[in-house]
C-alpha cells in the first residue's frame, strides 16, 4: 500500500510515532525516523531493520527550523523527496488553569503547535517544488491531533488548546495546497494508553475516566492503522482538510 512511498515520522521515539513508523514500514513505505532521543530512534531503526525495512534515524527537534532542513536534507540524500509527512510530535502540561505557570503554554504551543507548522510547511515546500519538474503530484500529510482538540477535559486546557489549533492549521494548510499537490488531513485518536498518559490511566481517577464511555475500554495503537494507511497513501486522492476521529465512542 506504501510501497515507493518515502514517510517522515516525527516524535518516532516511542508511542505512537514509533508505532506508525513500524505500521508504514512494513506497508512498504521508506521511513525516516525522527526525534530529539536519538538513542531510542536507534532501538526502533534497528527493529525496523531486522523486519527488512528501509529506513533512517535522524535528530530533529521539531521546534527548531533549521534542525527541520537538517532533517528533511537527510531524508532526501537517503531516498528522495519526501511524500508522506506525518507530524505526530507533542507533549502535554496539564493541571488547573488557576495552578498553570504562563510558561506551560509556550512550552505545549511551542512543540504542538510551532513544531507541527515548520515540519508540514518544510514538506510542503518541497513537495511543491517537486511537482513543479512535472512529475505527479502524490503529497501526504497527516496532523495528529486529539479528540480533546472539541470534547471539554479539565486539566487539558492547554494540550487541549494546542490540538484546536493544529487541527485550524491543517484545514488551512490543505486549503492553501489544495492545487499544488499536497493533501493534508487531520487525525485525532481518542484514548490509547501512551507514555504521555499510562500513569493517570492506572489510578482510580483514570479508571473511572473508562467506566464512564459507552465501550469501557482504551483503545490499542493498532486501532488507528487502517485510517494512517489510508490517509498516508494514494487512496487518499480526494481527501484533504477532513478531521478524522477514531474514539471508540469515547466522545458520544
Amino acid at each position: 500500500m506504501m510501497k515507493d512511498r518515502t514517510a517522515l515520522v516525527t516524535g518516532a521515539s516511542s508511542g505512537l510515532g514509533a508505532h506508525f513508523a513500524k505500521l508504514l514500514a512494513a506497508s512498504g513505505a521508506n521511513v525516516v525516523l525522527a526525534a530529539r532521543r536519538v538513542d531510542r530512534l536507534e532501538e526502533v531503526r534497528l527493529e525496523i531493520e531486522r523486519s527488512g525495512g528501509r529506513v533512517i534515524a535522524v535528530p530533529l527537534d521539531v521546534v527548531d527550523e533549521q534542525s527541520t532542513i537538517r532533517a528533511y536534507d537527510a531524508a532526501e540524500k537517503a531516498f528522495g523527496v519526501v511524500d508522506t509527512i506525518i507530524a505526530n510530535a507533542g507533549m502535554n502540561i496539564e493541571g488547573p488553569l488557576l495552578d498553570l505557570a504562563a510558561d506551560a503554554v509556550d512550552a505545549v504551543f511551542s512543540v504542538n503547535v510551532r513544531g507541527v507548522f515548520l515540519t508540514v510547511r518544510e514538506g510542503a515546500r518541497r513537495l511543491i517544488a517537486h511537482a513543479q519538474g512535472g512529475r505527479k503530484p502524490r503529497g501526504r500529510a497527516v496532523i495528529v491531533s486529539s479528540i480533546t482538540a472539541t470534547a471539554v477535559v479539565p486539566g487539558l486546557a492547554i494540550y487541549s488548546a494546542s490540538k484546536a489549533g493544529v487541527l485550524q492549521l491543517g484545514r488551512v494548510m490543505a486549503r492553501e495546497w489544495a492545487n499544488r499537490g499536497v493533501n493534508v488531513n487531520i487525525l485525532c485518536p481518542g484514548y490509547i494508553e501512551t507514555e504521555l498518559n499510562e500513569g493517570w490511566f492506572g489510578t482510580e481517577g483514570g479508571q473511572k475516566q473508562i467506566k464512564r464511555w459507552p465501550r469501557k475500554r482504551l483503545m490499542d495503537a493498532s486501532s488507528l492503522d487502517s485510517m494512517m494507511l489510508y490517509l498516508a497513501s494514494d487512496a487518499a486522492e480526494f481527501a484533504t482538510g477532513s478531521v478524522f476521529s477514531i474514539d471508540d465512542a469515547q466522545c458520544l
